[in-house]
């Protein structure tokens, strides 16, 4: 199903570029129209395939002045599953990811920007790799970090233990607990599930070594003593 999407992914879209945004294939994210050019963009999507580019911006790049609001080499085209229009004309929408895709160059930027596209598809997993056995090694990881949320908050417990791809849960999870807009950013750029895995695994697991480190000191050493360091 999703090799049959990516093939079908017209050459070029429109697309939105806007800061500190990672957005992941399989993943919802809501947004709020409201500028005119993009209000223009959802007009023809609608009227069309539903479909645009979500991109971050590549900050590193703003102080290249011949480049205007610079995106990502790597984005997620997504589908308009919902809108909704407001009677100022703003809209709010639901935007489903499809897939990763790489941003080969902006075609143009009037009356929004519109750019090329080539989809990116995952490396499988060497032989022998176990994405089951990583899946379940980085839920407890994220158990572990996320401690409190997971205890509070049942209905992300259940959400994720309800997708039994280990792509897409390793993507959903990125998109939604992930708290580093670099390694969000880099996890949507590896193609190598296996690696992909790893990646986030190994920061996890800096977390959780840290968390324990802190609690440790907090535990050993009295509040004002702490306030003096």
């Amino acid at each position: 199903m999703l090799h049959e999407i990516e093939i079908n992914l017209p050459k070029e879209v429109p697309v939105m570029t806007l800061p500190h945004m990672t957005f992941f294939p399989q993943a919802l994210v809501p947004l709020h129209i409201y500028e005119p050019r993009y209000r223009e963009m959802l007009a023809d999507v609608l009227k069309t395939n539903r479909l645009f580019a979500l991109v971050g911006l590549n900050t590193k790049l703003i102080t290249d002045e011949a480049r205007v609001d610079p995106p990502y080499s790597v984005g997620c085209v997504g589908l308009v599953r919902t809108s909704k229009e407001n009677q100022n004309g703003t809209s709010d929408l639901m935007l489903q990811g499809l897939c990763r895709v790489e941003i080969r160059s902006i075609v143009r930027e009037k009356p929004y920007r519109v750019v090329s596209i080539k989809p990116l598809l995952s490396n499988p997993p060497a032989a022998g790799t176990d994405l089951n056995f990583k899946r379940v090694q980085l839920n407890k990881l994220l158990a572990l970090k996320y401690k409190e949320l997971f205890q509070s908050d049942k209905a992300i417990v259940k959400y994720l233990k309800s997708i039994e791809d280990p792509e897409t849960f390793l993507d959903i999870a990125a998109h939604t607990l992930c708290d580093s807009s670099e390694l969000k950013q880099k996890l949507l750029e590896t193609l190598d599930i296996a690696e992909r895995f790893e990646l986030y695994s190994e920061r996890l697991r800096m977390d959780v070594a840290m968390q324990k480190l802190e609690n440790k000191i907090k535990g050993d050493t009295s509040i004002d003593k702490i306030s003096d360091n």
